[in-house]
């Protein structure tokens, strides 16, 4: 039964561990969008001038290219923990 226990409690250090990344995995998408936000908006209107789709444009994708890496990281070290 204390064997039960240990897992449970192992199990449950994982999950938390696991809501903890997803947690800071969004300030870190918040921050994005408020860094790409305040870079490529000027001043906020009906419509975007090109510059500013271009700029945000850019800004997504690199934040793609972060998610993906992050993402990426975040699946390494879970199957490590795994394992």
């Amino acid at each position: 039964m204390a064997e039960l226990g240990e897992a449970a409690e192992a199990e449950l250090q994982r999950l938390v561990a696991a809501e903890q990344q997803k947690a800071q995995f969004t300030a870190q998408v918040h921050h994005f969008m408020e860094l790409c936000w305040d870079k490529c908006v000027e001043k906020p209107g009906n419509r975007l001038d090109s510059r500013t789709e271009n700029c945000l444009s850019s800004c997504v994708d690199r934040f793609i290219d972060t998610t993906l890496a992050i993402t990426s990281r975040f699946a390494q070290i879970v199957q490590k923990g795994g394992q």
